[in-house]
């Protein structure tokens, strides 16, 4: 499994942006965006946002078919059925069938082919690349993610009204937030006010 992801930065539609982190790149992708109140959040609004993304490290998969907007909205379908699945490990719940076989569907295709390069040194992707092959990829980094080592390690920030997930990689296993810089920042900044209101 890719535990090594690089992060990305998220936007607050308020104003903002901080490096988040989630642990695998599967939860990063499943927090691009989402459905009724997260639906402000959206980063993917056309097929075009979602080969970028794509594209980007640690994935960088290039997509040499155009991506449609039916891949778009597997994508979709596919990144709800993730965020919804990490949640409920996460709280310990069941996963939603539906998530489990919308996440099984999507593995059920074949992944992206890796490809010697002719000077045998690097390595990429063997043409055609589609959308639906980097979807199988993330599926199956989600299968295991929730069936492997580290599905016990599935957390939800700590923070107030915080819903993001990540996987906790560090080694004593105790990460609380989404990241320091902001409910990590702001949880110190209220333990602090709390503190000087009881000073005399």
């Amino acid at each position: 499994m890719r535990l090594n992801a690089t992060g990305r930065i998220l936007h607050d539609p308020k104003g903002g942006s901080f490096r988040f982190d989630a642990g695998a790149v599967c939860l990063d992708f499943a927090h691009t965006g989402g459905e009724g109140r997260y639906a402000i959040f959206e980063s993917l609004h056309e097929p075009a946002d979602l080969a970028e993304w794509l594209a980007q490290p640690p994935l960088a998969v290039v997509m040499t078919a155009t991506v449609t907007a039916r891949e778009l909205a597997a994508a979709k379908t596919l990144r709800q059925a993730i965020w919804d699945a990490a949640h409920a490990r996460a709280s310990g719940r069941p996963l939603p069938k539906e998530a489990v076989a919308t996440i099984n569907r999507a593995a059920s295709a074949a992944p992206p082919v890796p490809e010697l390069a002719d000077d045998g040194i690097t390595a990429g992707w063997a043409p055609p690349v589609r959308a639906t092959q980097a979807l199988s990829a993330l599926a199956r980094e989600t299968i295991e993610l929730l069936s492997g080592p580290f599905a016990g390690r599935i957390r939800e920030c700590a923070g107030d009204n915080c819903p993001l997930v990540f996987v906790d990689t560090s080694r004593p296993g105790a990460r609380r937030w989404c990241a320091m810089e902001r409910c990590g920042n702001r949880h110190k900044l209220r333990a602090l006010r709390a503190r000087q209101a009881l000073e005399p």
